[in-house]
C-alpha cells in the first residue's frame, strides 16, 4: 500500500527485478534537456571546487530549499560535506565554457573560469557565466545509489540584471541556449 495525500491507496505488486541496461537509463534521462549549473564549495583552506550538474530542482517554498545530485566519486561531495555550504551556479547560453571545464576532472578548472568569492558567505560565484545564483546551507545528504542527493536551504540569490543569453541547456548530448 501506498499513500498519496492523506487517502490510502491500493498498488499491484512491481517486480523490482532490474532490466534497465545503465545505457538505457543514460540515454533516458539524455533525452530530455534540462538546466545547466555549476555547483561550487570551498574547503577548509579556502580552495575552491566544483562540478557541473544538470541534476538539480526547487524542493519547498517555505523553507527555500533545493537539490542537487552529486556523484558519489566527486571530489566536491566531501567538501560539500565538511563545509556544509555550495553555491548554485545557473548557466547561461554563453556559460558553455565553465560547463564543460567544470564537468572534467581536471583540477585546473578555476584557473580557467573567471570567479570571485561571494561576500557574504565566501563561496565561489561565476559572474561572467551564471545568469542567476543560490547560495545555500546544507540541510541534509541522503546516499542514492552511486549518487548523493545534497539537499540545501537557500540563504541568499543573485540575478544578473537586464536581458542577457537565455538559460544553458544540456539534452540529447547537446549544449543549447533557451530561446524566449
Amino acid at each position: 500500500m501506498s499513500v498519496i495525500g492523506t487517502a490510502p491507496v491500493e498498488t499491484a505488486p512491481v517486480d523490482t527485478a532490474p532490466t534497465v541496461t545503465p545505457e538505457a537509463f543514460r540515454a533516458l534521462m539524455g533525452s530530455h534537456p534540462g538546466g545547466v549549473a555549476v555547483i561550487t564549495t570551498t574547503d577548509a583552506l579556502g580552495d575552491p571546487h566544483g562540478f557541473t550538474c544538470t541534476a538539480w530542482c526547487s524542493v519547498s517554498l517555505d523553507p527555500p530549499l533545493l537539490l542537487v545530485c552529486a556523484a558519489n566519486t566527486s571530489r566536491t561531495l566531501p567538501v560539500i560535506a565538511e563545509r556544509g555550504a555550495f553555491a548554485v551556479n545557473l548557466l547561461h547560453g554563453a556559460g558553455r565554457r565553465a560547463a564543460e571545464a567544470f564537468a572534467g576532472r581536471a583540477a585546473e578548472r578555476f584557473t580557467t573560469v573567471p570567479w570571485q568569492a561571494s561576500p557574504e558567505t565566501g563561496l565561489p560565484l561565476l559572474p561572467e557565466d551564471a545568469h542567476t545564483v543560490a547560495e545555500c546551507r546544507v540541510v541534509r545528504l541522503d546516499r542514492a545509489g552511486d549518487h548523493t542527493i545534497v539537499l540545501g536551504e537557500v540563504i541568499r540569490t543573485d540575478t544578473a540584471e537586464g536581458p542577457g543569453p537565455g538559460p544553458l541547456l544540456y539534452g540529447m548530448r547537446r549544449y543549447a541556449t533557451w530561446q524566449a
